[in-house]
């Protein structure tokens, strides 16, 4: 099991400034909405026993110099519960986050909605999911970090409702809590490793290292230009400088296993980046990286293909991250490198159809400008949902077709011996691409200004 730190003991641990904030409370009946028998006297023990007045605090704090509001919940009073009061701490909290046009940081550690206040207690997640809309709306980005135990209704609207996922090592995180889940379970599943695992977590994070990485988070995510951020910049080619002479060379060169994939890319173009992980939808795409990152002194978003057919967590992934980058107001740089969307039977039946129409409409629909440089295969659709119609640039090392040339003299009822003529006729090179003003240059070792 993982430490269980207190509400302050988190504070303590991921800010380096705290100033609590308080808000006028309701009256609370002596023994709740529903009269539950015993109901003031646990309260009064809880209360002695954490020194605080509810389950959650909140306040203004500042994260390695960046500043937020914080909130905290102490799993030592009622087990972090959720009630009508813990709902007008939540609601204040946000409050004060839009107010202040600050980011949200939640630091939870709660088993769900209180009982003994019965369905008063459930309908504090109506309000806590307004508030965040509400924060989201405003363009403000929220972090939760995941203590152990998040379950519950605090999980299923503070924690995996967060634009950033963090949670601690071994932390207990799961919708259903340790007293309810099916007697036979994985307990891996309910664990912030297992969550990670499945796409619900961006990242594990030790105590020790949660300020810095919150700090570094903080940063990034307010480095938007909600008035009209300018373009990323295309980064610096970084494989071979020669164009291909035929079709099939330009398919050999991209295929090629020493040419640079988009990690590479990703370490040259960014002073430091971070990773947005899983689609939110049980799946994770290893293919695609996505993240945000520091770009002389701002902030880019990107998502790319790492050179494997790309699933359907990969495309939702990408959508995802195309999304909160235009709530923020921050430009995305897209790398496309794939063999194609995946066509297998289990990918089919994780939904790829409507996982790449998605990412295609998240591309549409942003109103940040996206950047696209195609880096190596540019496989047909797969490829195609990644790229930014009118801001795509190709490397010398890459092609882009609308179909693989193998498989396009199969359909043709050609022979083994036609493909290098097929890729010919497909116009697959970069300066094919360039000429049917599908590219708006090939990239050198020098990059073109935006």
């Amino acid at each position: 099991m993982a430490d269980r730190l207190s509400a302050r003991a988190a504070i303590e641990a991921a800010t380096s400034a705290f100033t609590e904030l308080h808000a006028p409370e309701r009256e609370t009946a002596t023994e709740g909405p529903l009269g539950w028998e015993g109901y003031a006297a646990s309260r009064a023990r809880a209360r002695e026993r954490t020194g605080e007045q509810e389950s959650v605090i909140y306040g203004e704090a500042e994260v390695e110099g960046r500043p937020c509001v914080v909130l905290s919940f102490e799993f030592g009073f009622l087990g972090g519960s959720l009630g009508e009061r813990t709902g007008d701490r939540l609601e204040a909290a946000y409050r004060a986050a839009r107010e202040r046009r600050l980011p949200l940081v939640s630091l939870i550690a709660t088993g769900g909605s209180r009982m003994q206040e019965g369905m008063v207690a459930l309908t504090q997640l109506h309000r806590v999911a307004r508030q965040s809309t509400l924060l989201r709306s405003a363009g403000l980005p929220q972090i939760a970090v995941l203590r152990d135990p998040t379950t519950g209704g605090g999980w299923a609207t503070l924690g995996a409702g967060a634009d950033v996922v963090l949670a601690l090592p071994g932390a207990q995180v799961g919708f259903a809590g340790s007293r309810v889940r099916p007697a036979d379970a994985d307990p891996a599943a309910y664990a912030a490793e297992g969550q990670l695992a499945a796409g619900a977590v961006d990242a594990v994070v030790p105590v020790a290292e949660l300020r810095g990485v919150l700090g570094r988070w903080l940063g990034l995510l307010s480095g938007g230009a909600p008035d009209g951020p300018a373009p990323a910049e295309v980064p610096a080619a970084l494989g071979a400088s020669g164009l291909p002479g035929t079709g099939w060379e330009a398919v050999s060169q991209a295929r090629a296993s020493s040419r640079p994939r988009a990690a590479a890319y990703l370490d040259a173009y960014f002073t430091f980046r971070l990773p947005l992980s899983g689609d939110r939808c049980g799946g994770v795409d290893p293919g695609m990286l996505c993240g945000f990152g520091e770009r002389d002194g701002r902030t880019v978003a990107y998502a790319a293909q790492a050179g494997t057919a790309t699933r359907p967590a990969g495309y939702r992934t990408a959508a995802r991250l195309l999304r909160l980058a235009d709530r923020l107001g921050v430009p995305v740089l897209t790398l496309v490198d794939t063999p194609g969307a995946a066509n297998d039977a289990a990918a089919e039946r994780a939904g790829q159809g409507a996982a790449v129409a998605d990412c295609f409409a998240a591309v549409a629909g942003v109103g940040v400008p996206v950047t696209t440089l195609v880096i190596g295969e540019g496989g047909s659709g797969g490829a195609l949902a990644l790229a930014a119609p009118g801001r795509t640039w190709v490397t010398p090392d890459s092609y882009f077709s609308v179909i693989a040339p193998e498989l396009a003299a199969a359909i043709l009822k050609r022979g083994v011996g036609a493909v290098r003529g097929t890729a010919d006729q497909l116009g697959v090179r970069p300066q094919d691409l360039v000429r049917l003003g599908l590219a708006r240059g090939v990239i050198s070792p020098t990059p073109p200004l935006p």
